[in-house]
């Protein structure tokens, strides 16, 4: 097989995966997501005084959504999110202080991705007086670490808004497989894993 022929394969089984994608993430409802990465940290990043703060990344107990709901300083409703069938929620915390939750993220397993339906910085990490920066990118570099643990070469699915479809592009370096469906994996997923995290994922 030549070189132009292996190109054509590669465009092929891409093209492949655009359609599988497509029509996997077609069949439910959705959530445009306009969350912002403001910057990709080696973990979360004091605004104040630059210092890392080691992070753990947990599934969110009854008492963390009952705790949520009570603040009612959150954009989305994660009572719902938590009771929905299939979906997992995750809390982000430091180590320092495992009780307060810097950021919430609701994934859900399909056959050969994960798909990301919410992500949400807690709203003291919002705004030009943000305690941390880097919240949403160790979200999301969890969920490509899981996406390889599956076996998925790092393939996570979202839905954006599309004035920050480039910012996804540029931030993360997620593609824009067609409407407002962007998928991060392989190459991608594996620098984020490796920034979050520091470990070798296969991609």
């Amino acid at each position: 097989m030549g070189v132009s022929d292996v190109g054509g394969e590669e465009k092929k089984f891409a093209y492949s995966k655009k359609n599988a994608y497509l029509c996997s993430m077609a069949k439910t409802k959705h959530i445009a997501l306009d969350f912002e990465i403001d910057k990709l940290t080696n973990s979360i990043e004091n605004t104040i005084t630059g210092e890392n703060c080691p992070t753990e990344i947990l599934l969110a107990t009854t008492e963390d959504i009952a705790q949520i709901k009570e603040a009612k300083a959150w954009q989305f409703d994660w009572s719902k999110e938590y009771r929905t069938p299939k979906r997992k929620t995750y809390k982000l915390t430091t180590i320092a202080d495992p009780q307060t939750i810097q950021g919430l993220m609701s994934m859900e397993i399909e056959q050969n991705y994960v798909r990301m339906h919410l992500i949400e910085s807690a709203n003291f990490n919002i705004g030009k007086n943000k305690v941390f920066l880097g919240v949403l990118g160790n979200l999301v570099a969890f969920a490509c670490r899981i996406a390889f643990e599956r076996k998925f070469n790092g393939a996570v699915a979202f839905y954006a808004k599309t004035k920050l479809i480039e910012h996804y592009k540029n931030a993360l370096g997620a593609v824009h497989v067609g409407g407002h469906l962007m998928v991060l994996e392989g190459h991608a997923s594996l620098s984020l894993v490796n920034k979050y995290f520091n470990q070798t994922s296969n991609a």
